[in-house]
C-alpha cells in the first residue's frame, strides 16, 4: 500500500493531535501531542518532519492550530503545566511559526477575552513576540514573496493590526496597558523592524535574489498617515542617511521603498521625511529624483510644503530648496518654484488676506530660492523678477501692518542687491529685530550638512588679531621703559577729568510765560529757543490752567501744523504731550477744534493720526481718578503710551482687566481699605470726543478717503472710538455711544485690511463690556443673532490670529452678558 501524500499525512497528524488535546487527561499524551505540533516548526536536519511537511503545515494548518489552542485556553491540562512547561510547549507555538499568522491570532484572542488570567497570558506572549524581533521577521517574510499568495483583504487586515497595535491594545487593556504597547516605545520598535527588513533586502540583492518592498512601503505610509511619522522617521532617517552615504545598494533600496508608497500616503511620508533628515544631501540620497517621476511627490515638494502650508521651520525650507538645487535634472523645478513663490509674495490679495506667518514663510522661501540661483539663471529671469519685485514692494509698503512693511523692506533690499539693479541697492530705514536679521541672513547660501573643518570660519581668522593685540599692548609701556628717570610730577601722569556728562551751557533761557512760548513757536527762527519752548510748554500749560484756556485752541492749531524743521530730539513726543495737556485743561473747545479738523481738507494722514492719538491720550487721562497732584516738570512723558493700534496685546490686556473687574469673588473681609471715590472727568464730556468723529466718514475728500484707500486711518479711528466707549463704561451716554458704534463698524466688518478688522473686533468688545446686559437685549435684540454668527465665522476662518482671538473673546463676553440677563427673573418679567 502506497503511503499518503505529504499534505494528507500532515492533515491526519494534526487532526490526531487536536483529538488528543480535546479528550485526553493524561499529561504524557498532551505533551506528546504538543511536541508533535512543534516538530512541524523545527528547522534543520534533526527535525522529524520533512521540508514539504513543514511547508504544508505553515501554509494550511498553523493558523488553525493557534485558533484551536485559544479555544482550549481554559482547559485543565494547560493550567496543570508548570511555568517552564507552558513556555516551552504552549507559548513557543506562537513565537516560532509564520509571524503574520501568529500576530493576527494573538490580536483576535486579546480582542475576544475578558480581563482575566488568560488575557494576561496572551498579552505577555504578545510582548515577547515584539521583543524577540518577530516584527522584522514578519516584514521580511513579505519582502521574500515577490508574488504574494495571500488575499488583499488578509494583507490589509494585517497591515491595520501592525500599524494600529498601540490603539487596539490601549482600547482593550486600559487602564492596565503595558509600556511596550505605548506609541513612544512601539513605533520606534516598528521602525527598527523596517530597517532590519531593508538591511536583509540589501544583502539579498547583493546575493542576486529578488525582493519586494511593497508591504514595507505600505507599512511606512500607513504609519505616517496616522500621525506617527515623527516617531518612526526619527529612527529611520539618520540610519538611512548614514547607509546611503557610500552604498549604492542602499540608495536603490530607499528609492524603491518610496516609489512603492501608495499615492494617498505619499504626502505624509515626504512631509515627515523632510523634517527628519539632516540636510538636502541626505534627502537627495534617500529619495533620488522622485519628484521627477512621481506627480504627487512633485506637488508636495514644489507646491504644498512651500505655498499651502507654513508651519514648518526654516530648516525644512533649506532642505527642500537645497534638494531641488543639488541636481542638474531637478534645477528646472527650482526655477519653477521661484516663479511661484515670487508671484505669491507679490500678490496684493495675498498680502491682504493671508496670515502674517504665511507671508513670512513665503518671504523666507523666496530669499533662499534666490540665493541658490546661478548668475546665468538670474539673468534669464531678471525682467520677470523685476516686475514682480516692483509690484510686491508696493503691496507690502502700502500695508497698515508694521511687520508686513518691514518684511517688504528687507526682501526688497536683499533682492535688489542680488539682482544688482542699475548698480544700485535699495536701502530702507527700519528697526532690526530677530525676524529681520533672519531674513537678511537667508540670502547667503547655507553650508552643507557636513562642512569641511578647514572651511569653518572662526578657526584661523581669530589668530590674526591675537598677533596684533600683544604688539600694541607691548608698545604702550615702551616710553616709560626707555625713560626711567622721568619726572614723577609731570602733567602726563595726571588722571584726566571725566567730562563725558558735561552739557553745553545754552545762551538762551527757557520761557516762563505761556504766551512767550506760543510766540516763539509761531515766529521764531532760532532753533534753540524753539526747542526750549517746546520742552517746557507742557509744564507751563499744566501749571497755569487759566492762561492755557485763553490760548488753548490757538496753540493747538500751531502745534498741529508744526514741523520738525530743526531736527529736535523727541520732537513728536513733546509736541504730542503739549497737545494732550491742552485738551485735558480746556477740554470742550480743543476737542471741538480737533474733531472738526479731522475731516477738513488739506491735512496729511499723519496729522489726522496725530489728532486721534491726542484725543485718545486725553480721554484716558481724564478717565483716570485724580489722586496725587502731578509734577509735569519731572513727568513729561509718563502718560504717553504707544498708540495701541499696532499692538493687539494691549487690547487683550484691556479686555482681560475688564473681565476680571466684573468677576465676583468671595472673601472673608477687606484686605485693604476701599479706594476713595473721585469724580470721573471724562463721563460728562464723552459725547464731545465720540460723536463728532462719526460725521462725514462716508464723504471722500480731495486728500482723504476714509472708506477707500486710507485703511490705516480707518483702523485707528475705529479703535479710538472703541476706546472712547470703553472709558465711558459707567456714563449714561455709554448706551447711545455703543449703539452708534455698532452701526458704524457693521458696514466694514469684512474689510480686506486686517488692522481694520482688528479695530472692529476691539470696538465690539468695548461695546459688550460697556453696555449693561439689559440694554444689550432691549436695544440690540435684532442684531445680536447676526452679530454672534459673524463673530463665530471670524473666530473660525479669519486668516489673522489676533482677529480670531478677539472674536473668541467677544463671543465669551456676549454669552456671559446674555446668560446673566436671562437668569435675572426681574429682567425676564420686564421683557415679557
Amino acid at each position: 500500500m502506497d503511503p499518503p501524500p505529504p499534505n494528507a499525512e500532515v492533515r491526519l497528524s494534526v487532526a490526531q493531535c487536536f483529538r488528543t488535546l480535546s479528550t485526553s487527561s493524561e499529561s504524557k499524551d498532551i505533551s506528546a501531542a504538543l511536541q508533535t505540533l512543534h516538530s512541524y516548526l523545527d528547522e534543520g536536519p534533526e527535525s522529524s518532519a520533512t521540508a514539504a511537511q513543514r511547508a504544508d503545515f505553515r501554509r494550511a494548518h498553523y493558523s488553525r492550530t493557534l485558533h484551536f489552542l485559544l479555544t482550549n485556553i481554559h482547559a485543565d491540562w494547560l493550567h496543570s503545566f508548570t511555568s517552564a512547561q507552558r513556555t516551552e510547549l504552549w507559548d513557543s507555538l506562537f513565537l516560532r511559526g509564520p509571524p503574520e499568522q501568529a500576530l493576527l491570532v494573538l490580536m483576535e484572542g486579546i480582542g475576544q477575552l475578558r480581563p482575566s488570567r488568560n488575557l494576561d497570558h496572551l498579552v505577555s506572549i504578545t510582548e515577547r513576540f515584539l521583543q524577540s524581533g518577530r516584527l522584522a521577521d514578519l516584514l521580511w517574510s513579505y519582502c521574500l514573496q515577490a508574488a504574494p499568495c495571500d488575499s488583499p483583504q488578509l494583507r490589509e487586515t494585517l497591515l491595520g493590526r501592525v500599524v494600529a497595535l498601540p490603539d487596539l491594545m490601549a482600547n482593550r487593556l486600559h487602564p492596565n496597558n503595558k509600556p511596550l504597547f505605548l506609541p513612544q516605545l512601539y513605533y520606534p520598535l516598528l521602525a527598527s523592524a523596517m530597517l532590519t527588513a531593508l538591511e536583509r533586502t540589501c544583502q539579498a540583492l547583493r546575493d542576486g535574489n529578488d525582493c519586494s518592498l511593497t508591504f514595507v512601503a505600505q507599512t511606512l505610509g500607513k504609519v505616517c498617515i496616522q500621525g506617527h511619522s515623527d516617531l518612526v522617521l526619527a529612527v529611520m532617517a539618520p540610519k538611512l542617511s548614514a547607509h546611503t552615504r557610500s552604498d549604492m545598494v542602499w540608495q536603490r533600496v530607499c528609492r524603491k521603498l518610496l516609489e512603492n508608497v501608495p499615492q494617498r500616503w505619499m504626502e505624509s511620508v515626504l512631509t515627515g521625511l523632510v523634517q527628519a533628515v539632516s540636510g538636502p544631501d541626505a534627502l537627495g540620497r534617500i529619495i533620488g529624483n522622485l519628484v521627477l517621476t512621481n506627480k504627487q511627490a512633485q506637488f508636495v515638494i514644489t507646491h504644498k510644503l512651500l505655498l499651502l502650508q507654513y508651519k514648518y521651520e526654516t530648516q525644512v525650507l533649506r532642505i527642500i530648496l537645497g534638494y531641488l538645487a543639488a541636481d542638474r535634472e531637478r534645477r528646472p523645478l527650482l526655477i519653477q518654484v521661484l516663479r511661484s513663490v515670487f508671484q505669491a509674495w507679490a500678490n496684493p490679495s495675498a498680502v491682504k488676506h493671508t496670515p502674517l506667518e504665511q507671508q513670512l514663510y513665503v518671504s523666507k522661501a523666496l530669499l533662499m530660492s534666490m540665493s541658490l540661483l546661478k548668475d546665468s539663471e538670474l539673468q534669464e529671469l531678471r525682467s520677470d523678477l523685476l516686475q514682480c519685485l516692483l509690484g510686491g514692494m508696493q503691496s507690502h509698503l502700502n500695508s497698515s501692518v508694521v511687520r508686513i512693511r518691514h518684511m517688504g523692506m528687507v526682501v526688497g533690499e536683499c533682492l535688489s542687491s542680488r539682482m544688482n539693479i542699475n548698480e544700485t541697492k535699495l536701502k530702507f530705514e527700519y528697526d532690526e529685530d530677530e525676524e529681520t536679521q533672519e531674513l537678511l541672513s537667508l540670502l547667503s547660501p547655507a553650508t552643507g550638512e557636513e562642512p569641511d573643518p578647514d572651511a569653518v570660519n572662526g578657526v584661523d581668522s581669530p589668530q590674526e588679531p591675537t598677533d596684533e593685540v600683544p604688539s600694541s599692548t607691548v608698545s604702550g609701556p615702551e616710553p616709560s621703559k626707555t625713560n626711567p628717570d622721568s619726572d614723577l610730577d609731570s602733567d602726563d601722569e595726571l588722571t584726566p577729568y571725566d567730562m563725558s556728562g558735561d552739557q553745553e551751557i545754552s545762551k538762551a533761557s527757557p520761557p516762563r510765560y505761556l504766551r512767550d512760548c506760543l510766540e516763539t513757536l509761531m515766529s521764531s527762527d532760532d532753533s534753540v529757543r524753539v526747542e526750549l519752548s517746546l520742552r517746557v510748554a507742557e509744564s507751563l500749560v499744566r501749571k497755569n490752567a487759566f492762561a492755557a484756556k485763553e490760548i488753548s485752541v490757538q496753540m493747538t492749531k500751531v502745534l498741529l501744523h508744526m514741523e520738525n524743521k530743526y531736527n529736535i530730539n523727541g520732537f513728536l513726543v513733546h509736541r504730542q504731550a503739549v497737545m494732550t495737556a491742552l485738551t485735558v485743561i480746556d477740554c470742550i473747545p480743543v476737542t471741538q477744534y480737533l474733531t472738526t479738523e479731522f475731516y477738513s481738507l488739506n491735512y496729511s494722514l499723519r496729522q489726522r493720526l496725530d489728532i486721534l492719538e491726542v484725543l485718545a491720550l486725553a480721554a484716558q487721562e481724564l478717565a483716570k481718578p485724580v489722586t496725587v497732584k502731578r509734577d509735569p516738570s519731572t513727568d513729561t512723558t509718563a502718560h504717553l503710551t504707544p498708540y495701541p493700534g499696532d499692538n493687539p496685546v494691549h487690547w487683550r490686556q484691556v479686555i482681560e482687566k475688564r473681565i476680571q473687574s466684573k468677576t465676583k469673588r468671595l472673601s472673608k473681609g477687606h484686605t485693604q481699605p476701599p479706594p476713595k471715590a473721585t469724580p470721573n472727568r471724562y463721563a460728562p464730556i464723552a459725547g464731545y470726543f465720540f460723536f463728532p468723529l462719526l460725521r462725514n466718514y462716508d464723504k471722500p475728500q480731495v486728500t482723504f478717503d476714509l472708506l477707500g484707500s486710507d485703511h490705516l486711518v480707518l483702523g485707528r479711528l475705529i479703535h479710538t472710538l472703541g476706546l472712547f466707549v470703553h472709558l465711558a463704561v459707567n456714563a449714561p451716554i455709554a448706551v447711545q455711544m455703543g449703539r452708534a458704534l455698532l452701526d458704524f463698524v457693521w458696514s466694514v466688518r469684512y474689510h480686506v485690511d486686517q488692522m481694520v478688522r482688528r479695530s472692529v473686533l476691539f470696538a465690539v468688545c468695548s461695546v459688550f463690556l460697556s453696555m449693561p446686559s439689559q440694554n444689550l437685549l432691549q436695544d440690540l435684540s435684532d442684531q445680536l443673532f447676526e452679530t454672534r454668527t459673524w463673530l463665530a465665522d471670524v473666530a473660525e476662518g479669519d486668516p489673522d490670529a489676533d482677529c480670531r482671538g478677539l472674536a473668541i473673546q467677544s463671543l465669551v463676553l456676549l454669552d456671559k452678558s446674555l446668560k446673566k440677563q436671562l437668569q435675572d427673573p426681574q429682567a425676564l418679567s420686564l421683557e415679557s
